[in-house]
C-alpha cells in the first residue's frame, strides 16, 4: 500500500465532504452525524479540527472564506484542492481494492482464550452472543428504514457491519456448542488443566496436536 501523508479515515471523510461543496468544520461534523458516519469513522470535534489543520498543511484543502452568521463566532470555510481530489480518489480506491490485516480486540482475546476456564468462557461468550443479537436487530431496523427511503448507499457500510456481526454470531454459536458438548478440539486438555490447577504449557498443546 502507498505511504500516505495522512492515514486517519476522518481525513478521507473530510475530503469526500469537500468534494460535494466547501464547508466549515461545524457543517462537516453535522453532515457526518446526519448520515450516521460516526458509527464507522471515529468523530469528535477536537480531532476534526486537527485533521482539517493537517489537510491544509499538506495542501489537500484550503481556506475559501470566513463567514459570520448573526452573533455566532466566525467560521472558516474550506474547499478541496486538485491535490486533495487526487488524494481522495487514490486513497479510497486503495482501501476498496486492497485487503489489509486489521487487529481487532476480539481476535486478540480469542488468541488468549485458554487463559480463562472453559466454563467462564462459556458464560462470557453467552453474554457476547446476547449483545450481538441485540445489535443486529437494532442495526437491521436502521438499515431497513434507510433502504425504504432510497438511502441504501448512504448506509451501505452498516450492511457490511451487520454481515460481519452475523458471521461473528455464527462463530460464537459454534464455539459455545463445542464447549457445551465437549466436541471443541483441545477442550479435554483445557478443562483438565483448570481442574488440576496446572495450566498447560506450549509443549502440552503441541503434544495434543494444537500447538
Amino acid at each position: 500500500m502507498a505511504k500516505r501523508k495522512l492515514s486517519n479515515p476522518l481525513a478521507l471523510a473530510v475530503l469526500g465532504l469537500l468534494i460535494e461543496k466547501p464547508m466549515h468544520p461545524y457543517e462537516m461534523s453535522g453532515t457526518m452525524r446526519e448520515r450516521v458516519k460516526e458509527a464507522s469513522i471515529k468523530l469528535n470535534y477536537g480531532s476534526l479540527y486537527s485533521v482539517v489543520d493537517s489537510l491544509v498543511r499538506h495542501g489537500l484543502i484550503e481556506v475559501r472564506e470566513t463567514v459570520r452568521e448573526g452573533r455566532r463566532p466566525e467560521r472558516t470555510v474550506y474547499g478541496i484542492t486538485e491535490a486533495g481530489r487526487t488524494e481522495f480518489v487514490d486513497w479510497l480506491s486503495e482501501l476498496i481494492a486492497v485487503p489489509v490485516k486489521e487487529y481487532t480486540q476480539f481476535e486478540a482475546a480469542l488468541s488468549l482464550l485458554p487463559g480463562l476456564p472453559p466454563d467462564e468462557v462459556l458464560r462470557l461468550l453467552t453474554i457476547r452472543r446476547g449483545r450481538l443479537e441485540a445489535e443486529i436487530i437494532g442495526g437491521q431496523a436502521v438499515l431497513d428504514r434507510m433502504t425504504e427511503q432510497g438511502m441504501y448507499l448512504v448506509a451501505i457500510e452498516l450492511d457490511y457491519v451487520l454481515d460481519q456481526r452475523k458471521a461473528e454470531l455464527a462463530f460464537i454459536e459454534r464455539v459455545l456448542k463445542g464447549i457445551e458438548t465437549g466436541a471443541l478440539s483441545g477442550i479435554d486438555l483445557w478443562r483438565r488443566a483448570y481442574e488440576s490447577g496446572d495450566l498447560p504449557t506450549a509443549e502440552d498443546w503441541r503434544r495434543a496436536g494444537l500447538g
